[in-house]
C-alpha cells in the first residue's frame, strides 16, 4: 500500500475508529505517527499506543472513551500534500483561540500543540485540529 500523506491516513483511521465506536485501531509505524500519537496520549485523546505485529511494523492505538462515548468528537486535516499550511506563532495563536480544540503543529523542535508553540514562540506546519 502506497500512502501519499501519512498524517491524513493517521487522522482518518482514528476518526473512523471513533465514529464506529471501536476501542482499537492499527496505524502504520513511522516516526511522525509515533510522535503525533504520543502527543495525543499526553493531551488525553487516546489511552495508549503499543507496537504491534511482526517486527513491530504497526502501532495499536486504544481510543479513549468516557461513559461509552469517544473523547474524540472530530478531526480536521489542515495541511494537505497539495497545500501545506505554514503559520508563524501569531497566526497559530489566532487559530487556537477559535474554539475548544487542539491544534497539532510540526515545528523545527518536533511535534507539539498550538499552545506549546505559543509558549516557545515558534511557528511551523499546522497538521490538523482535534476536538
Amino acid at each position: 500500500m502506497n500512502i501519499t500523506h501519512n498524517v491524513s491516513d493517521l487522522v482518518s483511521r482514528i476518526k473512523n475508529a471513533s465514529l464506529a465506536k471501536r476501542r482499537e485501531t492499527l496505524i502504520p509505524l513511522s516516526k511522525m505517527n509515533r510522535k503525533i500519537l504520543e502527543l495525543l496520549v499526553k493531551e488525553g485523546y487516546i489511552d495508549e499506543v503499543k507496537s504491534e505485529g511482526k517486527e513491530n511494523k504497526s502501532l495499536l492505538v486504544r481510543i479513549k472513551y468516557e461513559k461509552r462515548l469517544p473523547i474524540i468528537n472530530g478531526i480536521n486535516v489542515l495541511s494537505k500534500p497539495s497545500l501545506r499550511l505554514h503559520k508563524n506563532v501569531k497566526e497559530i495563536s489566532d487559530l487556537a483561540r477559535r474554539g475548544k480544540h487542539t491544534i497539532v503543529v510540526s515545528t523545527s523542535q518536533g511535534i507539539m500543540t498550538g499552545s506549546d508553540t505559543r509558549k516557545k514562540k515558534i511557528g511551523g506546519e499546522v497538521l490538523f485540529e482535534i476536538w
